[in-house]
């Protein structure tokens, strides 16, 4: 079987083959550390970590690297409002994305450069661009000339002569910027110091590199000239991603990355996600307030295609936690029986059989998800039949042989899509006759202080623990939780 993806840049879906075999060099753009992350990063770093795992599972040595830009008017603007710096907010909210990402179990990059950090390399690329006649100097500034580069537009597929025709009449001849192009499309690879804004040192004077600049000089520096994969959010095409390709191919003379891969946009309510409208959810949020299992919010974003749109309902969430119970109960069968049936519980799945080469087949289809999770629920639910089955006759009527195989393969390709339970937790039995109500007040107790102390793995861990027991627990607005006992009473 050959693994498939759908290159945004030749508009059909190929089959991946990486510049060097058994290598891959993949570079993701990461978030503007300004705030926290929403469900519109969620989406997009599940969607990447998805691509990596697999593409380690089925052998490549995977270099995946992700920037965090650092130097922005957002950031600025928030350290403004904050009276702080520039960097106190950006090294903040960066700590706030590790902190996310590690809820939704995505696993850290090989690296992670910061724009801050990379100003010698991104002050070498303009130099380069200005050398070979694709950027000039213009009060301070620097341009890119973007009717230099033929190839402009190939990856959105736009035409200068069409956005030309679109933007008529909408460009301010008064803004001070403007007035500095050549041509209205000629987009800054350098920005003057404004007062009072942080600024560095350049071959034009102080100040600070444009946007797009950043990500072409992180992947020469991190991956070389040409890598494999390069993957992003939609809204990325036009014009960053177009931008990056302009001034990285203009100065390499080769393709800045073979494959280019975009996931769909998030909607709320068949909305689009904004401030403006109400209905922004950070992740922080939605899995404390909202009380939503990180790992449904993760089988949430894979039931569906990774490059259509994803629309956030009450619903879509309630059936992801329903979906995810299900899978629970598979994934644990092995940790609360596997002992009695003398299974090795650190046994690997087969390499090959029916159910594994179903899984890849639908993987190797530009990552189909959800075909791939529907062998994730057929293992699951006849572990979860098996389970009921033990609670009634003491012994499950499956041959333990089997019943192993079937375990272990759903633990393996579960992992495969970070979807995965704590052994420690998913073991721990209740008591006898359960938890007092002091008990369960005393775990609440400790769950909020790991969530003030940011602490939320420790969190979760308590959360589920509780679940486990049968208690649920939902969170209310001014730090206030309260708790059910979903626990069936006994018959008399």
């Amino acid at each position: 079987m050959t693994l498939t993806l759908y290159n945004t840049l030749t508009r059909r879906q190929e089959p991946f083959e990486p510049t060097e075999p058994g290598q891959v060099r993949m570079y993701c753009c990461g978030v503007t550390v300004y705030d926290y992350c929403h469900l519109g990063h969620a989406r997009s770093y599940i969607i990447w970590d998805i691509l990596r795992r697999y593409l380690q599972w089925r052998g490549y040595a995977v270099r995946y690297v992700q920037n965090f830009t650092d130097i922005d008017d957002k950031i600025l603007n928030r350290a403004r409002q904050e009276g702080t710096s520039m960097e106190a907010v950006a090294d903040r909210y960066t700590q706030a994305y590790f902190e996310d990402m590690a809820r939704l179990n995505v696993l850290e990059a090989d690296a992670y450069p910061r724009a801050t950090h990379t100003l010698d390399g991104i002050k070498r690329l303009i130099a380069q661009l200005e050398q070979k006649g694709f950027a000039y100097p213009a009060g301070g500034d620097v341009y890119y000339k973007v009717r230099e580069f033929a190839d402009y537009g190939k990856l959105s597929g736009r035409q200068l002569a069409e956005m030309q025709a679109g933007a008529s009449g909408r460009v301010e001849a008064e803004d001070p910027e403007e007035l500095k192009k050549q041509d209205p499309f000629d987009f800054a690879l350098w920005k003057a110091a404004k007062p009072g804004e942080p600024s560095w040192e350049s071959p034009w004077g102080a100040g600070r590199p444009g946007w797009h600049i950043e990500c072409s000089a992180m992947v020469r520096e991190e991956l070389g000239e040409t890598i494999d994969i390069h993957v992003g959010g939609a809204d990325l095409i036009f014009p960053h991603h177009e931008n990056e390709i302009a001034q990285s191919e203009a100065v390499t003379g080769q393709a800045l990355a073979k494959y280019w891969l975009h996931n769909g946009m998030v909607a709320v309510n068949g909305e689009k996600m904004s401030k403006s409208l109400g209905n922004f959810t950070t992740i922080r949020q939605l899995l404390d307030q909202g009380g939503v299992d990180p790992m449904a919010l993760r089988l949430f974003v894979l039931q569906a295609n990774y490059r259509k749109p994803l629309d956030f309902t009450d619903e879509a969430i309630a059936s992801a936690e329903n979906g995810w119970t299900t899978l629970k109960d598979g994934l644990r069968f092995g940790y609360e029986y596997g002992s009695k049936l003398g299974w090795d519980l650190g046994a690997i799945a087969p390499e090959s059989d029916a159910i594994v080469e179903r899984f890849q087949m639908a993987m190797d289809d530009d990552l189909n998800t959800p075909s791939a999770l529907a062998v994730l629920f057929e293992l699951a639910k006849e572990l979860r039949r098996q389970g009921n089955i033990w609670v009634h006759e003491g012994k499950p009527d499956m041959d333990p042989e089997e019943l192993q195989k079937q375990w272990v393969t759903l633990r393996e390709l579960g992992k495969v899509l970070g979807l995965e339970v704590n052994p420690v937790v998913e073991n721990a039995a209740p008591e006898p006759g359960g938890l007092s109500d002091e008990q369960i007040e005393s775990l609440i107790q400790d769950r909020l202080a790991a969530r003030q102390g940011k602490n939320f793995a420790e969190a979760d861990r308590i959360r589920n623990q509780l679940q486990e027991l049968g208690i649920s627990l939902i969170d209310k607005p001014g730090g206030v939780t309260q708790w059910r006992n979903l626990t069936p009473p006994p018959l008399s």
